[in-house]
């Protein structure tokens, strides 16, 4: 019987930060004004849910810097 990899399910501050090449202190700017992705925070440890994080990755996208809509089912 085969061992799979554990699912990883959340990601603290610097795994974001590194996935995204920004710096934690912006990450904590976002939380602090209200925005980036929603996330939660345990005994005072911030989590980013994978699935929050690409949803927010998804409503990111964009076809053109003047576009304000996102680019998902745009023919």
């Amino acid at each position: 019987m085969q061992h799979s990899e554990p699912v990883i399910r959340h990601l603290n501050q610097r795994q974001l930060a590194e996935r995204w090449d920004l710096s934690e202190a912006t990450l904590e700017r976002w939380r602090s004004d209200g925005i980036g992705p929603i996330f939660l925070k345990l005994q005072g440890q911030v989590r980013y849910r994978i699935e929050d994080i690409e949803s927010f990755e998804a409503d990111s996208l964009r076809k053109s810097t003047s576009e304000r809509e996102v680019a998902r089912g745009a023919a």
